[in-house]
């Protein structure tokens, strides 16, 4: 047997150089590059090795750990998981920054690898700079932390464990089920130690898509309901766009005159104006969807975990007599709530039951109800966005005028506080990829990083990052990392002063408003008046602060003219959102207070609980 000696870092990078991928045809590789910074526990191995390779395998310098963590998942979620990236930094601060990213990527199924340096594995040094020690269990480092937040985790104390590991670590990276982040901690000696490796093991490997069909009597069963269905709807989740199913799934509604309801994962699986989008579901959701969710007897879940904004805390589907067909590759998620699962590729599934079902078609009574819902919402939606002269304009007039400005080639991206809900609600998304929001750990201080990570996996297309002043204060560092990149990004900063989609919901539950504008925390010193154009500039940005939707269309135009990363800054209100459309949130609502308001909240919360439905 052929064998080459190479140490443990140099062999991990030459077995990542070797996976390849195929995207529309073109053999690429799999890894698209690293984001690395460098430290004592991963600067001289890791370091050398990726140097050595820095031509097949881009190396990336940021500025923040959780933020490269944040623009790989991104990069990952654009490249609808066909292609990821790895992210390495020191042992210590550095390793754990990383772990809110890790969350991020476990809870939307997003594959992205991390290689934190470790401590000695010989121990000779201990307790080296940034070691935590276990007074227990010598074994443990800050690594463990990673543990539950990974779909796969390892160290590798030995050259030699690389022979296994990284064969299961890409089987879960790659798998369409088992998708997620993988953790693999490298002791810093172990990275400089030499094995004698199989030339074999390098040989280069394509990882295809993985379509797992379906079981003949789950789709059979699934199938004879829907032919029975008189009041159907599809809710299409993030599972569409993985399994590169939209085009399936537009056609499989429009054949059977089912309408679609979106959750944020799934938004844009249909172009807006299709004739079955009814648009968003749940909390976050349009009129349209949440009432035909309300009325439908049979519920097709594709690609989706059914997560409490898109059920509405399970109390959105009120048809005593609902039937919940799950289509979900992951078994976990397919047979939740109680419902009929059809476990595997939503392609094939779409395909299947499509199959089995012929000609049949939804009740025309049915589809003109639907018909009629979507074109109200339309209308609600046109109203929310439209040009206003208000001093300080809400979140839908702002994001109404990037939707203008962004047209067919432009991607969202945004991930917490307030703009979900109203993006989700209002903006419309011509075709698949145009709408990228990480609401499923609905992290702060992802979205400027994620807009890079999507910059970088499509650098054709106009990103459009939107954020609040507190997503921007929170991380904002990438800024510099897109400009040294040349990745321009158009970022529009919401200034409410404040947190103010909490302060919103605090109000709802009957709260006074405490702690979360800055008018209302508590401090001895002024307000800050903060300068995010000029912070923005400092960064290498182009900027501006504008006043006013007019100011603002006028601004947008000049950062698409840019040729660098653009960042607008724009006052807003922070007490408006669009009431029209959502649905109900399980928020807690204390039993006991000296509030008369906090009291009338906690009554109408019981009222609402028991409106939701006790499934599995």
């Amino acid at each position: 047997m052929a064998t080459i000696r190479l140490t443990m870092a140099q062999a991990l990078v030459r077995y990542l150089c070797a996976q390849r991928t195929n995207v529309d045809g073109a053999d690429v590789a799999l890894f698209a590059g690293v984001f690395a910074i460098f430290g004592h526990g991963n600067v001289a191995g890791l370091g050398e090795a990726l140097f050595a390779a820095r031509e097949a395998m881009p190396t990336y310098r940021p500025h923040n750990e959780q933020a490269m963590a944040h623009a790989a998942i991104a990069y990952a979620k654009a490249s609808k998981r066909r292609r990821m990236m790895v992210c390495t930094t020191s042992i210590g601060p550095g390793a754990t920054n990383m772990v809110t990213a890790a969350a991020v990527a476990h809870v939307n199924r997003l594959p992205v690898l991390f290689l934190p340096g470790d401590i000695f594995a010989n121990r000779r040094p201990d307790p080296v700079l940034q070691q935590l020690e276990d007074f227990a269990d010598p074994t443990v480092s800050a690594n463990d932390c990673f543990r539950p937040v990974s779909r796969y985790w390892d160290r590798i104390v030995r050259p030699e464990q690389l022979i296994t590991s990284l064969p299961k670590a890409l089987d879960v990276l790659t798998d369409p089920a088992l998708c997620g982040p993988v953790t693999l901690a490298l002791p810093q000696d172990v990275q400089t130690e030499a094995f004698d490796y199989p030339e074999a093991f390098f040989r280069p490997r394509m990882r295809g898509l993985r379509r797992i069909g379906a079981d003949e009597a789950e789709l059979s069963a699934a199938a004879e309901r829907l032919a029975r269905a008189e009041r159907p709807l599809i809710v299409a989740g993030g599972g569409v766009h993985y399994s590169l199913a939209t085009e399936t799934l537009a056609a499989f509604a429009g054949r059977h005159a089912i309408p679609v309801a979106e959750t944020q994962a799934g938004k844009g699986a249909l172009a807006w104006d299709h004739p079955s989008a009814a648009g968003a579901i749940g909390v976050t959701g349009s009129s349209a969807a949440n009432t035909l969710a309300a009325e439908a007897d049979v519920v097709l879940a594709v690609g989706t975990r059914l997560g409490d904004f898109t059920t509405a805390s399970r109390s959105l589907f009120a048809d005593p007599g609902l039937t919940l067909i799950q289509l979900n590759v992951q078994p976990h998620d397919a047979v939740k709530h109680a419902g009929l699962p059809v476990v595997g590729d939503a392609m094939r599934g779409l395909d299947a039951l499509d199959a089995r079902l012929g000609d049949w078609r939804a009740s025309e009574a049915w589809a003109a109800r639907a018909r009629e819902l979507i074109a109200a919402w339309n209308q609600v939606v046109e109203r929310a966005t439209a040009p206003t002269n208000a001093a300080l304009p809400t979140d839908a007039q702002v994001l109404g005028a990037a939707n203008r400005c962004a047209s067919a080639n432009g991607v969202v991206v945004c991930a917490a506080g307030g703009l979900p809900g109203e993006l989700h609600k209002l903006w419309r998304t011509p075709a698949p990829g145009g709408y990228h929001l990480e609401y499923g750990y609905s992290c702060m201080g992802y979205e400027i990083a994620g807009g890079l990570g999507v910059k970088m996996a499509d650098p054709d297309r106009e990103v459009f990052v939107l954020l609040g002043d507190g997503s921007y204060l929170m991380m904002n560092s990438e800024i510099a990392t897109s400009v040294l990149l040349g990745m321009k990004l158009v970022i529009v900063v919401l200034d409410n002063h404040g947190f103010g989609c909490i302060d919103r919901l605090q109000a709802a539950c009957g709260g006074a408003s405490f702690n979360n504008l800055f008018a209302t925390s508590h401090g001895a010193g002024e307000v800050p008046g903060i300068d995010f154009a000029a912070h923005a500039a400092s960064l290498g940005a182009g900027s501006e602060k504008v006043s006013g939707i007019g100011e603002l269309e006028a601004a947008l135009a000049r950062a698409k003219a840019s040729d660098k990363t653009y960042v607008i800054v724009i006052e807003t209100d922070p007490k408006a959102a669009t009431k029209e459309g959502g649905a109900w949130w399980d928020v807690a609502v204390p039993e006991v207070s000296g509030r008369a308001e906090v009291r009338s909240a906690r009554a109408d919360y019981t009222a609402a609980t028991a409106r939701q439905r006790i499934e599995g």
